[in-house]
Parts: C-alpha cells; sequence; structure tokens
C-alpha cells in the first residue's frame, strides 16, 4: 500500500467539504474530544447532531484528503466556520500565516508510522487549545511544510529517487510549497 495521509471522517458527507467546522468536529472526535464539539461550535444548531453522528459513525465516510486537514485546523481556529466557496478556508489559513510571518514548526507535530502513514493528529490536537489564530495558521503551515518534506524525503530515500514533483491544490499554497521545497532541496532532493 502506497504511503498516505490518515483518514479523518466527513460527517454529512460532501457537507463537510464545505463547513470546517465540520471536519474541526471530526478532529476533535478523532482526538477523544468529541464531547466539547456542541459547545465549541454554538453558532452551528447542527453540532450536537454532528457530535452523535461522529460518536455512532453515521453518514461519516472517510478521506484522506489533504484539504480536509486544511480545513479541521481552519475550524479549530476559528478561522472560518462554512465556506462561500472552495478553498475559502485554507485561502484564508494561508493569509494569516503570511500576516503572522515565520514560526518553527511543532516538535513531534506529526508522525510517520513504519507503514508510510503521515499523521498530523499531534499538530490538530495543539491547534485544539491555540487562542491566536495568526501563531495556529503559522505553525500549522511550518509543521505541515515540514511533514511532508521529511515523508516525501523518507520515500526518496527508499526508492533512491533524486525528485519530486508536489501535486494537488493544497500546493497552490505558496507559503507550503516554498516549505515543502526548501526542506526537500535542503536534503539534496
Amino acid at each position: 500500500r502506497l504511503a498516505h495521509l490518515p483518514t479523518l471522517p466527513l460527517p454529512g458527507g460532501d457537507r463537510a467539504a464545505r463547513e470546517p467546522w465540520r471536519m474541526a468536529a471530526a478532529a476533535l472526535h478523532r482526538l477523544g474530544r468529541g464531547e466539547e464539539i456542541a459547545a465549541r461550535f454554538p453558532a452551528q444548531p447542527g453540532a450536537a447532531t454532528v457530535a452523535q453522528m461522529l460518536a455512532q459513525d453515521l453518514n461519516c465516510p472517510e478521506t484522506s484528503s489533504a484539504g480536509r486537514w486544511f480545513d479541521a485546523a481552519a475550524g479549530l481556529l476559528g478561522v472560518r466556520e462554512t465556506m462561500a466557496y472552495e478553498g475559502q478556508a485554507a485561502m484564508l489559513l494561508e493569509g494569516l500565516a503570511e500576516t503572522h510571518g515565520v514560526v518553527a514548526p511543532l516538535v513531534e507535530g506529526y508522525a510517520i508510522d513504519a507503514a508510510g502513514t503521515l499523521d498530523l493528529s499531534p499538530l490538530l490536537a495543539r491547534l485544539c487549545d491555540e487562542q491566536d489564530a495568526g501563531f495556529g495558521a503559522a505553525l500549522f503551515h511550518a509543521t505541515l511544510a515540514q511533514a511532508l518534506a521529511k515523508w516525501a524525503l523518507r520515500a526518496a530515500t527508499a526508492t533512491s529517487i533524486r525528485r519530486v514533483a508536489l501535486g494537488g491544490g493544497c500546493f497552490l499554497n505558496r507559503i507550503l510549497a516554498a516549505g515543502v521545497r526548501r526542506e526537500l532541496e535542503d536534503a539534496g532532493i
């Protein structure tokens, strides 16, 4: 099996891709903090129902999309609970990170297991309690860039690959793309 991101549930299916608060709820549930969902999103009348859906694994298909991790981070940081257009939460998160400025990646903010799964749960756990959305956005970007670079470097080393292509919508994010590229180039890739 190829290396991948771990899955996150999509409470309500495709609706979760348009409502970052649902992805934040999924992250809270995954972190064992599901009881916080309704209180954390009081403006969302369906928050208690989403918490129940997650607890019962009802109408919660799984996704390993990197974009949904951006949505979860945006929802946890209070950047945007619902989106008016595709990618809005991620773009706002990028803008906050850019405005805040560079921060060091979170030490132990991710894990790569023996099967090659890149788990960002430690990073999301840290973002759950972050009060400064700008700092949290910068921390998310720095840690994600380092994690993706280490993940790619591990695969490149195992296969003797010297060139890596960065693709997908998340790499339209200048901070992420530049951070991953810098880390890989520093490692000789």
